[in-house]
């Protein structure tokens, strides 16, 4: 890790609170320090009604679960069997990963690992029913795309996202950032969460910064909130995000 005085740009996270630190080392690799904005806490499930909600998706045919947090909090509830013909699939690397380490072995992960991405992948367009491991909010475009090609979806949330507010040490490191600054923006719902229930100055600071996204709609919903210049990441993996800001910083 560089010396803090080493760091030339800042890398700015709105990963939930303790998410932060893959994306921390990724961006000290291209000397980058990182300011952490966490506008939730991800509280796993432990109720009757989540329990419920999983055994049923379970049952499905095919299986989408929309983060590593999501497998866990499922894996908590219940032991995860794959039954017969059935088809398990993940957003991303993360969540494929966190789903082989709780025994499945065979897990599909989109090449574009995005919701559009999952969204084309051939296990979905003819599975009558999806359960849908996920939290509420969040990636609602998945739901909506299966529920409108007449897909049954039986949705599971099994954790939630806490709101936090902005800590005092937060609204100050906006206030005296210095120097190239870049958002890794991989949550829809995170910016909207910021923006729309924080202080005006954190919002007026990140419209300051650049911005690297994890999608082609992240970066239109960037460019919708006056921020600029936006480049597209190679996926929301912490390596891609922090390669693509590093390269944007640079230019910019």
């Amino acid at each position: 890790m560089p010396a803090p005085d080493a760091f030339s740009w800042t890398l700015v996270s709105l990963r939930p609170r303790a998410g932060h630190d893959s994306l921390r080392h990724a961006a000290a690799r291209h000397g980058g320090r990182l300011l952490a904005l966490s506008p939730w806490v991800l509280q796993p499930r432990h109720d009757d009604g989540a329990r419920q909600q999983l055994e049923a998706a379970l049952e499905a045919e095919a299986l989408v679960f929309t983060s590593p947090a999501a497998v866990h909090a499922a894996a908590a509830l219940r032991p995860l069997r794959p039954r017969r013909g059935q088809q398990w699939l993940a957003v991303g690397a993360g969540s494929a990963a966190a789903l082989r380490r709780a025994g499945i072995e065979d897990v599909q992960v989109p090449r574009r690992m995005d919701s559009e991405g999952l969204l084309a992948l051939p296990a979905l367009a003819g599975a009558a029913r999806v359960g849908l491991v996920t939290a509420p909010g969040g990636r609602g475009l998945i739901a909506a795309t299966l529920a409108a090609r007449g897909t049954e979806v039986r949705r599971a949330d099994v954790y939630a996202r806490l709101p936090l507010p902005p800590t005092a040490v937060a609204l100050a490191r906006l206030r005296t950032l210095s120097g190239p600054a870049c958002l890794a923006l991989s949550s829809a719902e995170a910016l909207e969460r910021v923006l729309g229930h924080w202080p005006a100055e954190a919002g007026d600071a990140l419209r300051r910064c650049a911005v690297v996204a994890a999608s082609e709609r992240l970066a239109a919903l960037a460019r919708g909130h006056g921020m600029a210049p936006v480049a597209l990441a190679d996926g929301p993996r912490p390596a891609a995000l922090a390669t693509a800001a590093a390269a944007l910083v640079a230019h910019s």
